[in-house]
């Protein structure tokens, strides 16, 4: 790795950020402080958003991008063949957090909510006797933490481990309760828009030179730019939100639960200046794949520069991972921590299309990493047997000693159930995001992933004048999904098609009146 000796020490004395003024207050408030019970076990789930485990080193991928995750999983447990039921953050991550389907749990759409009963139904109700704490950088996902808000004992604000000026602060501080409106009218009255237009040019002046202020330090140590959410006023550095993380768990009370969703790896890809161009003209040449029936005509070129910014990214939120978790095993934490690192799901550059706005689910927008480091252990096993996001509720609430409630859909993961895994058990993955939340799923994209094949199955994209559509693909033989077999292995097509279909029936029946 490149030397650094001054970046963090730069970052902690550059700049005004929020977290430092605002955060100490919020913690009096909701800080209790840690009582150690040796013998209850904490639960520790780390999400990286839209993280492919195809672009991962440690599952094979050419480029060496995760070489601190290389060395931590030599004492893991991990997960070759994971899956997330979703491919972008609403279902994937409504999935993981509680244990069902999408068309069980119902959160379809962008920035789309659960159904009534997992309101409860989740993993913060499921661990009510432990503290419960979670954050997250993404709107999305923090949209369901809001619903979950009742069962969580400490919701940090979202916006708290951004960088931002004092008056974001106020204002979110100030109406805690009207949140949204003080936002919209605070941005009416002095964010700039896109147009140049704002309410008072003056605050929108000042504003600005606020923000510029809080951030400019930063951007000599992000190249093409701080990272953020498609917006200069969402900037955040990961580096202060893993700091956070680390000293916020030795604070509170145990056992805990705690859920902490970072946005990176997802776009923008702004790696820091440690990993800038690492991998530019490394000879590295992605297999050619020939465009999809969902292509968005990315060209080729495109779809290159993307990757090797997006591995580049990579390189910094492994970094990231590793340095939280140094600091969790030098506090202790880990002593009775049981830490689940994974991501709600993946990101793809090929076939004409680039991130995970689309309707296809290829390997890497759905197939995602899964490493679970249990206290005590130190040594290495490997799971190559479909798994399914649905299966760390289960899993976790089996390992801290607690019953696994009926209205969870996953299995407990190998190899803490006790018996060999169920090999005719299908895993499944979908996207309908253009379907009402309380109506039959009439236009979705749905994988079956079973033993060695997964068949694609698409269908009510009439808008788009693509007719239903079947792909049957032999993992083992082809995992990068380029010979498709649906007509040629007719049977094994038919049966997974006909077991899709049993469960679209069984989704749709409570919602066919509505």
């Amino acid at each position: 790795m490149r030397n650094k000796p001054n970046r963090r020490d730069f970052i902690k004395l550059a700049g005004l950020l929020p977290i430092g003024l605002v955060g100490p207050r919020i913690l009096q408030k909701l800080g209790r402080r840690a009582s150690v019970q040796s013998d209850k076990q904490n639960v520790l789930v780390i999400v990286f958003d839209a993280w492919s485990a195809n672009h991962i080193s440690t599952y094979g991928y050419e480029r060496e991008t995760t070489p601190n995750l290389s060395r931590l999983a030599e004492n893991a447990v991990v997960y070759h063949s994971h899956y997330a039921s979703g491919n972008f953050t609403t279902p994937g991550t409504a999935s993981l957090l509680t244990g069902t389907l999408p068309w069980t749990h119902r959160a379809f759409n962008a920035n789309g909510t659960v159904v009534e009963p997992f309101t409860t139904q989740n993993i913060f109700g499921a661990f009510q006797n432990h503290y419960r704490i979670a954050y997250t950088h993404n709107p999305w996902a923090n949209t369901l933490l809001e619903q979950f808000k009742n069962v969580i004992d400490e919701s940090v604000p979202w916006f708290s481990l951004f960088l931002r000026s004092f008056n974001d602060d106020l204002i979110h501080e100030t109406f805690k309760n009207d949140d949204d409106i003080a936002s919209v009218s605070w941005a009416r009255n002095v964010n700039v828009s896109d147009d140049g237009y704002s309410y008072s040019l003056f605050f929108s002046h000042l504003y600005q030179v606020l923000v510029e202020r809080s951030v400019a330090a930063y951007r000599k140590l992000f190249p093409r730019g701080i990272p953020s959410i498609a917006s200069a006023h969402n900037s955040f550095v990961l580096d202060e939100a893993v700091d956070w993380t680390a000293k916020r768990l030795t604070e509170i009370s145990q056992p805990f639960l705690g859920y902490f969703h970072y946005l990176p790896p997802h776009d923008p890809y702004r790696t820091s200046i440690d990993f800038f161009d690492r991998f530019k003209n490394d000879g590295f040449e992605p297999l050619d794949k020939p465009e999809d029936a969902f292509t968005k005509k990315i060209p080729k070129a495109n779809l290159s520069k993307l990757r090797t910014e997006y591995d580049e990214y990579l390189l910094y939120v492994d970094e990231q991972y590793g340095r939280l978790f140094e600091q969790l095993n030098a506090s202790g934490v880990l002593e009775n921590t049981w830490v689940v690192l994974t991501s709600d799901h993946g990101e793809m550059f090929e076939r004409g299309i680039d991130g995970h706005t689309t309707d296809t689910l290829y390997e890497p927008v759905i197939h995602v990493p899964l490493m679970i480091f249990e206290p005590g252990k130190s040594e290495r096993v490997d799971i190559h047997t479909p798994t399914s996001a649905i299966d760390l509720l289960p899993t976790l609430l089996h390992v801290t000693g607690q019953g696994v409630p009926d209205w969870v859909e996953g299995k407990i993961l190998e190899p803490y159930a006790g018996n060999n895994p169920d090999p005719n058990r299908g895993v499944y993955s979908m996207r309908s995001n253009k379907n009402g939340k309380y109506s039959p799923l009439t236009r979705a994209s749905i994988s079956l992933t079973k033993g060695r094949y997964k068949l694609h199955y698409y269908f009510g994209y009439e808008d788009k004048n693509i007719p239903e559509i079947l792909k049957l693909f032999d993992l083992e033989a082809d995992p990068e999904e380029l010979v498709d077999l649906s007509t040629s292995q007719v049977s094994i097509t038919a049966e997974l098609l006909k077991e899709i279909k049993a469960k679209l029936t069984d989704a749709n029946e409570s919602y066919l009146h509505e």
